[in-house]
């Protein structure tokens, strides 16, 4: 039995080696950047000493933890974070879905190509860039209070104003991705079986009760699916997109945890030790999140991701 089962194994692995080969970058990837440095966790229940390294600094239990607790901010912070986070899944989530439906009814082959490559555009700009381009938009001096001042409007202080800034935050995100976002969901409407469409447009359907009827369903799986994952990363609520853009004047709504505890573990003396504490804290969160959301959608009836 043993002889016949790594027979066959071997063989399995001989018919699909060039899909092995093919996955081995992506495996080594995770491999050596998710899964070697996961013994740094011990970090999170340690003072970190350089001198000493991570196995040779002391141990301290807990206190990393109650020190991130005891912050003054945390409660404010935390829940910067959740609103966030929230706000951009609420906002953004539903934006990629109509996108890629009305690239989908296109009919004009050339413009789909040129709309889908403009959408998708802004997804390979670094925040740095983007971040700079706000500014230069919606700064005292910017381009949109200028023209506000022309039309005898008084100017809008976006970048030091907590509500306009959440604003910028959620469009500027939605504006980044959603057009990448879509690439997934048109890959699902390819593979949407063409009779079902044809099937309705002889039973007199319209344009419109077609998306209803068909696209829609027909993407629903995947929608939840990636509502899910969503939901797990609900403590990363975009260190890159806040930190390139906020300023002191807007800690009190735009200070998310990762901005927080860079500021606090980098700005000061503080043990690096409580940085891989939030670390390990948002990641713990952040499982039981998903995995609560994964058993309701199972119990509705859906896909989950377990």
């Amino acid at each position: 039995m043993e002889r016949t089962s790594k027979k066959k194994f071997g063989q399995k692995i001989k018919s699909n080696l060039y899909l092995l080969i093919l996955i081995a970058p992506t495996i080594s990837f995770y491999i050596l950047f998710c899964i070697v440095p996961m013994h740094g966790l011990v970090l999170a229940f340690k003072k970190f000493m350089p001198n000493a390294g991570v196995f040779g600094s002391p141990w301290v239990g807990f206190d990393n933890f109650e020190f991130i607790f005891q912050f003054p901010d945390f409660i404010n912070v935390f829940w910067n974070t959740l609103f966030i986070s929230l706000g951009r899944i609420a906002l953004g989530f539903w934006v990629p879905i109509i996108l890629a439906v009305l690239i989908n009814e296109l009919r004009f082959k050339k413009f789909k190509k040129v709309s889908q490559t403009f959408l998708t555009f802004p997804h390979f700009l670094s925040w740095v860039i983007i971040a700079g381009f706000i500014r230069t938009m919606f700064s005292g001096t910017g381009v949109v209070n200028n023209i506000l001042a022309q039309m005898g409007l008084s100017k809008v202080s976006f970048l030091s104003d907590g509500k306009f800034f959440l604003v910028l935050i959620f469009l500027s995100d939605i504006w980044k991705e959603a057009g990448w976002s879509s690439i997934i969901y048109l890959a699902v409407i390819t593979n949407i079986e063409p009779e079902l469409y044809e099937a309705a447009s002889i039973d007199g359907a319209n344009r419109f009760q077609r998306i209803i009827h068909i696209t829609l369903p027909g993407i629903k799986s995947m929608a939840v699916l990636l509502l899910l994952l969503s939901i797990g990363g609900v403590l990363s609520a975009g260190f890159d997109q806040i930190y390139n853009l906020y300023n002191p004047l807007v800690y009190n709504v735009a200070d998310i945890l990762d901005t927080y505890i860079y500021r606090i573990v980098f700005g000061t003396s503080i043990n690096q030790g409580v940085g891989v504490a939030v670390g390990l804290f948002k990641s713990i969160i952040s499982f039981i999140l998903l995995f609560s959301a994964d058993r309701i959608a199972k119990m509705l009836g859906e896909r989950g991701v377990f």
